[in-house]
C-alpha cells in the first residue's frame, strides 16, 4: 500500500511540474507570437488586396491585424558582427504581440522609413556591442539584393544605417535571433511593392476561440495561403514537450507497476494463509468466482487506499508549492526561482484509471490462484 501510494503521488508531483513548465513556455512563446498567423503556402511573399483584407475581416472574433515582412539579415557594429532575423512590423504589431513588455533597455522605438530605428534582442546586443543610450552608436544592417544575378559580389547585398533604440529579452532562442523595425524600411530594402509581406499576425478577441476562428480563416483564405495558431508556428517544440511528458508518464508507470508486485506477493501470501478457509467456504458451497472476487476485493482495497493517500499527498504538495514556492530552482539564471506547478483533473483521472488497472493485474494472479486450485482441509 505504502508503495503505491509514493508511486501514485511521485506520478502525479512530476505530471503537474511537467504541467506547469509547459505553461510558463507557452506564456513566453505566448507574449511572442501572435494568436494566428497567415502566410503564403507556396513561395516566400503574399500579396494583399482589399478582397483578402476583407476576407479576413469577415471572421467574427478578430481583434486587430498586423502586416510583417521577415528576412535574414547581416548585423555589423565596426569589427561585430552577427546574423539576425530581422523584422519588419507595422503599428499595429504592438497590439497582437506584447514585446513592448519585454523591453529592457531604451525603449520600443521601430523608427521611420528615412530613419530607422531597430530593437534587438538582448543575444545580438551582446554579440554586437549595440547600446539604445549612446546618441552615436549605430549599426550597419545588410539585407540581400532580391534583383542581383551574382550573389557572391557586394551588389548581392543592400546595407543602411540603422540606430538601436531598445534591447528585450524574452527568451532566449528569441533574444539571440530576431531584431525588429519599421515595415517600409525592409519593403524598401528589399525591393517589395507596399503591398507584399511575409505574413499576417492576426490577433482574437478571446483566447478561447482561436482555433475556431483559425478553422473559419482557413475555410475563406483557401488552400493558397496556411493560417497557423500560436503553436503552429513552433510545433517542433511543443511536440517535444509532450513526448518527453508522455515519456515520463511511461517510466513511473513501470515503477508504479513494479510496486504492484508487492501486492502481488501480499495477495499471494494471504492465499496460502487462508488455504483451510478457502476450503471450508468451498465445502460449504462457495464457487471459485465467489473466492476469486474476494480476493479482487482485497487488491481493489489495497489499490485503492494506496492510490487515495497517494493522490492527497500529491495534491497537498502541489498546493503548498503553488501558494508558498517552497522547493527553489538552483542556479538564479532561469526566470523564475522555484518549481511551477500547475494540477490538471485530467492527470488526476489517468492516474486513477492506471492504478485502477494495475490493481487489476495485481490482483487477478493471486485470485485466480486461490480460486482454481483445490485445498484439503486435511493436513
Amino acid at each position: 500500500m505504502i508503495a503505491i501510494m509514493v508511486s501514485t503521488a511521485a506520478l502525479i508531483i512530476v505530471l503537474s511540474v511537467f504541467n506547469g513548465f509547459e505553461g510558463l513556455v507557452k506564456s513566453l512563446y505566448g507574449d511572442f507570437y501572435a494568436d494566428i498567423k497567415i502566410v503564403p503556402k507556396q513561395g516566400k511573399f503574399l500579396t494583399s488586396n482589399d478582397v483578402l483584407l476583407k476576407e479576413i475581416r469577415s471572421v467574427p472574433g478578430i481583434n486587430a491585424l498586423s502586416y510583417t515582412v521577415e528576412e535574414k539579415a547581416v548585423l555589423v557594429n565596426g569589427d561585430y558582427q552577427t546574423i539576425v532575423f530581422l523584422k519588419g512590423v507595422d503599428n499595429n504589431y504592438n497590439i497582437v504581440n506584447k514585446l513592448s513588455h519585454y523591453v529592457i533597455e531604451g525603449k520600443y522605438d521601430i523608427g521611420t522609413t528615412d530613419a530607422p530605428a531597430i530593437v534587438v534582442g538582448s543575444g545580438i546586443a551582446n554579440a554586437v556591442g549595440a547600446n539604445p543610450q549612446a546618441p552615436l552608436n549605430s549599426l550597419i544592417i545588410y539585407l540581400p539584393n532580391r534583383k542581383a544575378k551574382n550573389f557572391n559580389s557586394l551588389d548581392a547585398m543592400h546595407s543602411f544605417e540603422v540606430k538601436p533604440s531598445g534591447i528585450f529579452s524574452v527568451q532566449q532562442e528569441f533574444d539571440d535571433k530576431y531584431a525588429f523595425t519599421n515595415l517600409p524600411f525592409v519593403q524598401y530594402m528589399l525591393d517589395l511593392e507596399a503591398n507584399q509581406y511575409t505574413g499576417i499576425e492576426v490577433s482574437a478577441r478571446n483566447q478561447d476561440e482561436i482555433e475556431t476562428i483559425q478553422k473559419q480563416l482557413q475555410q475563406k483564405l483557401g488552400n493558397d495561403f496556411q493560417v497557423q495558431t500560436r503553436y503552429e508556428q513552433n510545433q517542433s517544440l511543443f511536440t517535444v514537450m509532450q513526448i518527453e511528458k508522455w515519456v515520463i508518464y511511461g517510466i513511473l508507470s513501470l515503477i508504479l507497476l513494479i510496486a504492484a508486485f508487492n501486492m502481488i506477493g501480499a495477495l499471494t501470501m494471504l492465499v496460502l494463509e487462508k488455504e483451510k478457509d478457502i476450503a471450508v467456504m468451498k465445502a460449504m458451497g462457495a464457487s471459485d468466482n465467489r473466492v476469486q472476487k474476494i480476493f479482487l476485493s482485497e487488491g481493489f482495497l489495497l489499490a485503492g487506499t494506496g492510490g487515495s493517500l497517494g493522490m492527497l499527498i500529491a495534491f497537498a504538495v502541489c498546493f503548498l508549492q503553488i501558494k508558498y514556492h517552497l522547493i527553489k530552482l538552483q542556479g538564479g539564471t532561469f526566470i523564475i526561482d522555484y518549481y511551477p506547478v500547475k494540477m490538471v483533473a485530467k492527470d488526476f483521472l489517468l492516474v486513477t484509471v492506471t492504478v485502477f488497472v494495475i490493481a487489476v493485474i495485481a490482483s487477478w494472479i493471486p485470485a485466480k490462484k486461490a480460486a482454481d486450485q483445490f485445498y484439503s482441509l486435511k493436513s
